[in-house]
């Protein structure tokens, strides 16, 4: 959906608005790529088992790459009984109703879930002229897109939840969020799932997982993208890997993880000053990075996982330990 300027205000005060001006930048997953690397995914300890050691995905990555605030509530509530938790205890359908306007089909919606096309039709574009009330609607049909496709997008990913009508109803209280760890959170979910030998197809922030790849494995990154701008993962603006000879990347891509040696590593990309000139100065505010290095857990309604950052130091300038076997 395109980025309508009239968002922008409910985009700024949902701490949403660095990650929508993604929207329009994203690039090309690489799946080769990224299969190779989700191999070398640990669900014990939600890191990359790398042959130089391990590594992995923090908050502060989270925070430098999508620009999302990691410091807030976490993101958590009702999925199934709405009524016990909409305000007034009205019905599901009928907040929705009230909040965005219309209602969708009944052939449009399976459950509590929404089919993408329909919010397309139905909100892509807000009408010239049209008065607040209609730009707020529009403005959280946009946010409940941008969530639900971009962030948390699950394996079908052509449906969305209505899980986000709490929190498109009090836009103004949704920057009061960590964001940031309900999508680490997210990814670090469906990697660990993926990793089950029965699971096929790996959903969540995958251009986060990408991008973090290119920005820390020099040898895997396309040449020719050399702009780096605000958040940092909109760098890879355009990139389009194609689709062809899958398998044999896999193989290669493999190969050439199991030649890397710590060099080909980088352990501080945003300490570089190309880096640090384009950096919004809210992210490095001390209420966000002094979550970076913390070993907490990461909540996303029903999805907890641990923030391991204890056994990746280098990655934050510490010397790591050597592990004593227990």
């Amino acid at each position: 959906m395109r980025l309508d300027e009239r968002y922008v205000p409910y985009l700024q005060m949902a701490g949403l608005y660095h990650l929508a001006r993604l929207n329009d930048r994203w690039f090309r997953l690489d799946e080769p790529l990224v299969s190779a690397f989700v191999e070398r995914w640990r669900l014990e300890t939600h890191t990359f088992h790398m042959p130089f050691g391990e590594c992995t995905i923090t908050l502060q990555d989270v925070a430098y790459q999508l620009g999302l605030p990691v410091d807030g509530h976490y993101v958590s509530g009702c999925l199934t009984d709405f009524h016990l938790y909409i305000e007034g205890g009205r019905p599901a359908w009928q907040w929705f109703h009230e909040l965005l306007g219309v209602l969708p089909p009944e052939n449009q919606v399976q459950k509590f879930a929404v089919n993408c096309t329909w919010f397309h039709e139905t909100f892509g574009d807000c009408p010239d002229g049209a008065d607040e009330e209609t730009v707020r609607r529009f403005a959280r049909a946009y946010i409940m897109m941008l969530l639900g496709t971009q962030l948390f997008a699950n394996k079908s990913d052509n449906r969305i939840h209505i899980r986000w009508l709490p929190y498109v109803a009090r836009l103004e209280e949704m920057g009061g969020y960590s964001w940031g760890s309900a999508a680490l959170a997210w990814l670090y979910w469906c990697m660990c799932r993926v990793a089950n030998r029965y699971a096929v197809k790996l959903a969540g922030p995958l251009q986060l997982l990408q991008s973090w790849i290119f920005w820390r494995f020099p040898s895997f990154r396309p040449t020719g993208y050399d702009e780096i701008s605000w958040p940092l993962s909109s760098r890879w603006s355009g990139y389009n890997p194609g689709i062809s000879n899958k398998g044999p990347r896999v193989q290669m891509t493999r190969l050439k993880i199991d030649l890397l040696q710590p060099r080909d590593f980088i352990w501080m990309p945003y300490s570089a000053l190309d880096v640090i000139q384009v950096v919004h100065p809210e992210v490095l505010e001390p209420r966000h990075t002094m979550l970076w290095r913390c070993v907490t857990s990461l909540i996303y309604f029903a999805v907890v996982e641990w923030h391991q950052v204890d056994r990746v130091l280098p990655q934050f300038g510490g010397v790591q330990p050597p592990r004593v076997p227990p």
